[in-house]
């Protein structure tokens, strides 16, 4: 029975109310690390935590009320001036809204939240009487500290998974040898767990670091209540669905929706008009009007919808600073991160799945990209390095960089470590350019880390990158100078509702494939194709490319020589498909098939004369394709046809 009954749409509306708020006082917290004395930002902190407060007393959540008290106790003093904000009281209040947040999860589940950490609670009253014992920062690492192997379970347990005690001891409490920031990290640890059937175990460096991951996760999943008798079960996080829109916005929609009947009124006395047999120039006349008018507000209504759907970019982006600001600490280095364009829109749901991609980057910017500060100053660098995420709109693309002012990328080293990898071969290697050295970083299982840390070294957080960006149908690409820094851009389409596409025909049939792999069209002569490995080719502006009949692709039939050619460009490939004819372009309306996807499909949607149309999904089409489905040249010209018309 959940401890919330009755109070349902109320605890929602704090959750995700409060949830916004506390990213926003993480945000603040960063900021006045820079600028300690800034009278106004405590003012704006100190307000935070007493809104959460005040919401948290109508739930009765007791313990949420008495941390949040505390935290806002020691903001009154610091904003009076009777304290001074300092590194090690600032890493206080950051492990309590990494609490608060906790506490939040608590919430989601129906549950009154747990008190928080003793020592926490401690510190905290410290910091108000002032008599926080100050610490200094972590010190540079010099190496990476490799991760030890997990340790073996003990015999009463079961050969293979994670020490439950653990579980449950991270889950329940805390015990009094375990600092704050390990205990809230176990929790998190408990919460994905089985990783890799390894025992709980997480060290003090890697502590904060997966907090600060949790921060993304927990503001990606916003919280929703259901209460455990609607079917969820207790602790399963479900995904957000729900979205704020203006007002005005709504507005517009209305007015439309209005405009439209009176237009279909119009056209239904029309219609009874022409029926009755007054077909006159007049009123053919007025029925071409109010159909061309329809076609506009139509129009309009479908992007007034699809408007609807568009949420700042900003409401992500907030919760980044924090997660630099803690990974830099751990590693000794001072970094400053900034935001560029968050008043840029992009679709609710793009938002949700671009949380972890980002985190990522940033990780590996402030990791792998951003020197120490001796060696920064060595090389007549300012200590303090930047690392700025920017959005923006460029036509119906939504571009987003994740660029730092470090050491760079070097194309040969990369190539040198893939080789030593075998990720690639020596022949692979000799051809590269840069841009292709650059992107070996994406492969699964690469990396430069010399020995496995708690941050960084395993090889898989690149691969997760470019797979989840490819989901969204967008792409990546690395703009990198020795010495200078590197950036990530992230390409996007506006909304993953309207998706532009290019209808390839197989006889009669129409297919459509996404426009944004298509970088041109092509006639396939006969005479230019030629064999290679086993392989039918053409030659490009000098690029060598394989031939894939769309035919072979879907496992169609070839009854005839393709005509033409559509040169598509993936980030792993470049081919030529080879099609009978083309339609032209659409913006396609997606429709997802739940019930029933077959392999290769991406949806389905509707032409303008009613003709429903498949939607391919290339690269797993493209990942289908066996040795027996290889097209050769002369199975691409089917011989005799070939002949003839050579």
């Amino acid at each position: 029975m959940s401890d919330f009954s009755g109070m349902e749409d109320l605890l929602q509306d704090f959750l995700i109310e409060a949830g916004d708020l506390l990213s926003g006082v993480d945000n603040k917290l960063v900021d006045l690390e820079r600028t300690p004395r800034d009278l106004p930002l405590l003012n704006e902190i100190f307000r935070g935590f007493h809104t959460i407060k005040g919401g948290a007393g109508f739930l009765n959540a007791t313990e949420l009320v008495s941390l949040c008290h505390l935290t806002e106790n020691l903001f009154d003093k610091l904003r009076n001036g009777e304290l001074k904000v300092t590194p090690t009281m600032l890493d206080v209040i950051l492990a309590a809204t990494a609490s608060v947040r906790s506490m939040f999860g608590e919430l989601e589940r129906g549950l009154q939240p747990s008190a928080a950490d003793s020592s926490l609670m401690e510190r905290l009253k410290q910091s108000v009487s002032g008599k926080l014992a100050q610490e200094p920062p972590p010190a540079a690492p010099v190496a990476p500290k490799p991760v030890a192997a997990p340790p073996q379970p003990a015999a009463s347990s079961s050969s293979k998974g994670p020490d439950w005690d653990a579980y449950y001891q991270a889950i329940t409490g805390t015990s009094p040898a375990k600092s704050v920031a390990v205990a809230q990290a176990e929790v998190v640890v408990a919460e994905a767990a089985p990783l890799d059937h390894e025992e709980l175990h997480v060290s003090e460096e890697a502590a904060q670091q997966i907090i600060t991951a949790a921060v993304g996760r927990r503001t990606t999943d916003k919280p929703g209540y259901q209460g455990p008798p609607g079917g969820r079960r207790e602790g399963e996080r479900q995904r957000d669905n729900s979205i704020r829109v203006d007002t005005a916005r709504l507005d517009q929609v209305l007015n439309l929706s209005g405009e439209i009947g009176l237009t279909k009124n119009r056209l239904t006395a029309l219609r009874s008009d022409i029926l009755n047999g007054k077909n006159d120039t007049d009123t053919m006349h007025a029925l071409d009007l109010a159909v061309s008018q329809l076609d506009l507000l139509v129009s309009d209504l479908q992007n007034a919808v699809m408007k609807t759907r568009m949420q700042p970019i900003g409401r992500l982006f907030q919760k980044y600073p924090r997660i630099a600001r803690d990974l830099a600490r751990s590693l000794g280095k001072d970094v400053e991160m900034l935001l560029e364009g968050e008043d840029t829109e992009i679709d609710k749901t793009m938002i949700e799945d671009l949380s972890d991609p980002i985190i990522h980057l940033i990780r590996n910017a402030v990791d792998h990209g951003i020197e120490l500060p001796p060696e920064r100053m060595s090389m007549g660098k300012p200590e303090k390095s930047t690392v700025r995420l920017e959005a923006r709109q460029e036509g119906d693309h939504i571009l987003i960089v994740v660029s730092d002012d470090g050491r760079g990328m070097n194309a040969e080293r990369l190539r040198a470590k893939a080789l030593e990898k075998g990720l690639i071969s020596d022949e692979e290697a000799n051809t590269m350019d840069e841009r292709q050295s650059f992107n070996l970083i994406f492969l699964p299982g690469f990396s430069m880390a010399s020995a496995v840390s708690d941050v960084s070294g395993r090889g898989v957080g690149m691969d997760v990158v470019r797979t989840n960006i490819q989901k969204l149908n967008g792409s990546i690409d690395i703009r990198s100078e020795q010495g200078k820094g590197t950036s990530f851009v992230i390409s996007l389409p506006l909304t993953l509702a309207i998706l532009p596409v290019l209808l390839v025909c197989l006889g009669d049939q129409p297919f459509a494939v996404p426009l944004s792999m298509v970088r041109e069209i092509l006639p396939i002569v006969p005479k230019e194709v030629q064999e290679l490995g086993g392989h039918a080719t053409m030659v490009v502006r000098g690029e060598v490319l394989p031939i894939v009949t769309l035919a072979s692709l879907l496992g169609w039939p070839q009854d005839v020589v393709p005509e033409y050619g559509v040169l598509m460009q993936s980030a792993e490939q470049s081919f030529i498909l080879a099609i009978d004819s083309f339609a032209g372009r659409e913006d396609a309306v997606i429709k997802s098939l739940d019930d029933f996807r077959p392999k290769g499909v991406a949806g389905v949607t509707t032409l303008s004369n009613g003709q429903i149309v498949l939607i391919l999904d290339m690269k797993e089409l493209l990942t289908g394709l066996g040795e027996n489905r290889v097209v050769t040249r002369a199975q691409l010209l089917l011989e005799g046809q070939a002949l003839h018309a050579a």
